[in-house]
């Protein structure tokens, strides 16, 4: 019954916005993201596409058009995403979320309320984070046996480079003090060599088998989800990284039917990559839904100690992380990429995966020449979070040219952590926003959602004011890598139109171009810092059909 309704109310929805598509928007201020001309009183769309920007005197006549009144909000190009997991973001509206917990007691106690509201199946959660809490210390699967006793418990950090799983998982699992952790992951251990019931990076495969996706109903309940998830925090697209190969025919199929309101650039898990390059790039739905790059990783996440480093972690000096992929491996998929035309996106967070990957690129571009390329020297490739890198690295993102694609809010969050993880020297390099903008790179802005809340008030906030949701920064937490509110815009609206191919079309709010628009009860080029937080999404626009508008 519910299923029936929330598609009811979809449909319903579609079909009221779909009558909505020639508009003319005024009434606050409006922010066109182009340099010439960077503010306009009047908008105008015909037909999903913008026809009009100017002041209200040289408007032509609105005839037809249907009337959206700002009521003082600023209007601005469509808001993307730049990294984001769309599955996961639907997935934490349906499961366990762990998010802000403050304790283990707390993230305990939440398991157990799910437990007995929720008595039979897999318990599946995640959004733990243990660097606030008064425990200090990762959950064990002791800690998930006391709470949902018997239980197949599964919980992931927040970051999705960890898992915890109870002891009924890891016996169904097949994992024991006997199991050895696959390359690029890690098992912890207690002194007596049994698992305390964490899993980092590669190790999670381990239990991935006892993971809700495989029910196909269910699976487009998450998707549904997280597109009205996205559209109410003003997203009008989402680059989807990691998007499982097996969704892509579900999510074109949505886009088909009516049921995906945004724009969706799906970068690949690998497991797609061949099928992928034989193929070429694909897209349906009048470019609704694009297929064009595999997402690959080559070491894990700062916060579980799985991020490649060169030197050892200033606070655990016996490893340096973990990369999840070798040079003889990642190259000739590399070439082969080239030779499809496929971008490729490689998650790199420590600076040691940051600096493997350059050179990779490198290898792989010298390998292949312009010609023998369907893109030519235009590839457009990223680095996902580029978030510790060497300042004698920066240079790379210029000259293959590289795009960085960085989450503001992970330097927000990870400012209470990182210093430990990684002594004051590296912080030169660290969430390097502006050196690298300063050099002429694309800094393409994200969320990580649902690693991180995934709003884009609180990414661009981050990103101009380079500090926690209540204002801290700490010690010398290189606040001059902040960024001006025009570089922000751009970080959100016309780089991940560009870093997606479609900066013809999208990212700013002028003639011919497509009517991808956002509107904030906030004005984020004048507002006080602190008040961006406080703010909303009013209005939500994709191909000039209002997909979400504020009561």
């Amino acid at each position: 019954m519910r299923r029936s309704l929330l598609l009811a109310l979809l449909l319903a929805g579609a079909a009221t916005s779909a009558e909505a598509q020639n508009l003319v928007i005024r009434g606050g201020p409006i922010y066109t993201g182009v340099d010439a001309a960077p503010t306009a009183e009047v908008v105008q769309v015909r037909d999903g596409r913008i026809v009009y920007v100017g002041a209200a005197a040289g408007a032509p006549a609105a005839d037809g058009l249907e009337a959206v009144d700002l009521k003082g909000a600023a209007l601005f190009p469509g808001f993307t995403d730049g990294h984001a997991h769309l599955d996961g973001i639907g997935w934490r509206e349906l499961t366990l979320n762990l998010e802000g917990s403050a304790s283990v007691a707390e993230a305990m106690a939440r398991l157990t309320a799910w437990a007995e509201a929720h008595p039979e199946g897999p318990i599946v959660g995640r959004g733990w984070i243990e660097t606030h809490w008064p425990e200090a210390r990762f959950l064990t699967a002791a800690d998930l046996d006391a709470a949902a006793p018997g239980r197949v418990v599964l919980l992931g950090r927040a970051d999705g480079h960890a898992v915890v799983a109870s002891s009924a998982a890891l016996a169904a699992a097949g994992i024991d003090a006997s199991t050895s952790a696959p390359s690029g992951g890690e098992i912890l251990k207690d002194e007596a060599g049994r698992p305390t019931g964490l899993l980092v990076d590669a190790a999670e495969q381990l239990v991935a088998g006892l993971m809700p996706q495989a029910d196909p109903e269910a699976l487009r309940e998450a998707y549904r989800a997280g597109f009205r998830v996205e559209a109410e925090y003003g997203w009008t697209g989402i680059h989807f990284m990691s998007a499982p190969w097996r969704d892509i025919p579900l999510l074109e199929q949505m886009a088909a039917a009516g049921e995906a309101p945004l724009r969706v650039y799906n970068s690949v898990t690998p497991d797609g990559a061949q099928a992928l390059f034989a193929s070429g790039p694909r897209s349906v739905a009048d470019g609704r839904i694009i297929t064009r790059a595999v997402k690959y990783y080559a070491d894990g996440a700062l916060g579980s100690r799985g991020a490649a480093l060169f030197e050892p972690y200033a606070d655990r000096p016996d490893t340096t992380g973990l990369m999840q992929i070798g040079e003889q491996e990642i190259v000739p998929l590399y070439q082969q990429a080239l030779r499809a035309g496929i971008q490729i996106a490689t998650h790199a967070i420590g600076d040691r995966g940051n600096a493997s990957v350059m050179e990779w690129y490198q290898q792989a571009m010298a390998g292949v020449a312009p010609e023998d390329r369907p893109n030519g020297a235009d590839v457009r490739w990223r680095i996902e979070h580029a978030q510790i890198l060497r300042p004698g690295d920066y240079h790379w993102f210029v000259d293959l040219p590289i795009i960085a694609s960085m989450q503001p809010s992970h330097a927000i969050g990870d400012l209470h952590f990182a210093p430990a993880r990684l002594g004051d020297a590296r912080l030169d390099g660290a969430y390097a926003w502006h050196s690298l903008v300063d050099r002429g790179v694309i800094v393409v802005g994200g969320s990580d959602a649902p690693v991180e809340r995934g709003s884009p008030l609180i990414e661009f906030y981050a990103a101009i004011a380079r500090a926690d949701l209540q204002g801290f920064q700490g010690p010398d937490w290189r606040p001059q890598e902040a960024v001006d509110r025009a570089t922000a815009l751009k970080m959100f609206t016309l780089w991940p139109a560009y870093a997606s191919f479609r900066e013809a079309e999208l990212g700013t709010i002028e003639v011919g171009k497509r009517a991808d628009l956002t509107a904030f009860d906030v004005d984020l080029m004048t507002a006080a810092p602190a008040d961006i937080l406080e703010g909303q999404a009013t209005l939500t626009v994709v191909d000039g059909v209002i997909v979400h508008r504020a009561d």
